[in-house]
């Protein structure tokens, strides 16, 4: 279960990933975000967020058009 979590359904590159990034920065290292997406280019889109900015991406899968992500803070 991840600390806090983010419904970014229904918004499109790079809103999802602006509102984690906003979501996160707050946050103390080693705490969770979960997002929700219906962006089929989140999935790149956050793992390249997690790349470049050091963060870990703890799990992501997708269910009926919905792309779930958990991001574990790091950096």
């Amino acid at each position: 279960m991840a600390d806090e979590t983010l419904d970014a359904k229904g918004l499109n590159c790079p809103l999802p990933i602006l509102k984690a990034k906003k979501a996160l920065s707050p946050m103390e290292n080693g705490k969770t975000l979960e997002i929700l997406a219906t962006d089929p280019g989140s999935v790149k889109d956050f793992e390249a967020f997690c790349r470049t900015t050091g963060n870990k991406m703890v799990e992501h899968d997708e269910s009926g058009g919905i792309y779930r992500f958990v991001i574990e803070r790091v950096a």
